[in-house]
């Protein structure tokens, strides 16, 4: 491992070199490549020299354990013992930066959620659970576009469709997918009962045009006129686009605009990210026979993370984390969770490449 980092030190201070030429910047995208490269590596670095100075103590201590003066060797004991507890903390630090990168980490997201079991009840949740998204986005300072929405008349979600864009954003939010269960008294109980509902979320990563193949003739398109919650006409022209896609089947409606053109443009992106999500997952699965598809089928019993609004908590059922914070995770405050979630699923990869 440290011969490992040793090289990516040198190749990090190569590349400093580089961009402390002036010549440089008369290639902008030469600029552009060596700049990515180095800050990639950056973290790494630091943490690696981190790990050398505490080294270099950690000898520098030990030699004054054989110093005469017994003060001396009882605070060479002392700091020998505060450094390896560093060092240690440092080394699993340093295996978590050299776990090879997801390459969807650093795109935006194509995200879906869709009312399951409960009804009304369901979409009001699913409304919640945008909202909370939505929130968590903006406190990130990353941008988000509704591409696709179908509301009740209660102003829940039956389903919703965004694309958030940003810094790391598939980083952040991958883990997200998956079913969500709520706990909680509807408005509407007169009886006080809670009532369970599910809705799925799905986290997609955008999809660029060269990242997914897409020939024409496998793709039929319909326009049509777009309509409203009740069936009513929103438009007077056939703006509406459906886009199927013919060898997997996969469906993309958008109607939300009043432009075709730009329809058909939001449609694409979403069939262009499903589609990205269909390779990775057949990868995956070729690979894990037993990972199974992001999203279940919205059913009470499939669930990631339950929100139990009597007693204020929320779990997530994967990693045993419950957190007595729901009005606050509900407002967009899931850094806890988010981190709690990456930190677990590090771990796990650190276990398989330990195996």
């Amino acid at each position: 491992m440290f011969g490992k980092l040793e090289d990516i030190e040198t190749k990090y201070e190569k590349l400093e070199q580089e961009l402390a030429q002036p010549e440089i910047f008369d290639d902008q995208e030469r600029y552009k490549k060596v700049s990515k490269a180095h800050a990639d590596l950056a973290d790494m670095v630091i943490v690696f020299r981190k790990y050398k100075e505490f080294s270099q103590e950690l000898e520098n201590n030990q030699e004054l354990l054989n110093d005469s003066d017994p003060d001396i060797q009882e605070m060479a004991k002392a700091e020998i013992d505060d450094i390896e507890n560093e060092l240690s903390k440092l080394e699993d630090h340093l295996k978590v930066l050299l776990l090879p990168k997801d390459p969807m980490d650093e795109k935006n997201i194509i995200l879906e959620i869709r009312a399951g079991t409960g009804g009304d009840e369901a979409a009001l949740f699913a409304a919640d659970l945008y909202r909370m998204y939505t929130r968590y986005a903006e406190a990130n300072r990353w941008k988000v576009e509704e591409m696709s929405s179908n509301t009740t008349g209660s102003g829940g979600l039956k389903e919703v469709i965004a694309s958030i864009s940003g810094d790391k954003v598939y980083s952040k939010l991958k883990y997200e997918s998956g079913t969500h269960r709520v706990q909680r008294v509807p408005a509407t109980e007169s009886q006080g009962r809670i009532h369970t509902s599910a809705v799925t979320v799905a986290i997609m990563a955008e999809a660029e045009e060269v990242d997914v193949d897409i020939r024409n003739e496998d793709l039929r398109v319909d326009v049509f006129r777009a309509s409203g919650p009740g069936g009513q006409s929103v438009n007077t022209t056939d703006s509406a686009i459906r886009i199927t896609h013919v060898p997997t089947g996969l469906v993309v409606i958008c109607q939300d605009e009043k432009s075709q053109h730009k329809n058909k443009a939001k449609a694409m992106k979403v069939l262009r990210s499903r589609l990205l999500q269909l390779e990775q997952e057949k990868a995956k699965a070729e690979e894990d026979a037993t990972r199974r598809s992001q999203v279940g089928t919205g059913d009470r019993s499939e669930r990631i993370r339950t929100y139990n609004y009597p007693q204020g908590r929320v779990s997530d059922h994967r990693i045993n984390l419950t957190l007595h914070k729901l009005p606050q995770i509900l407002e967009g405050e899931l850094l806890e969770l988010t981190e709690a979630l990456i930190s677990h699923f590090q771990a796990e990869a650190m276990k398989r490449q330990g195996d």
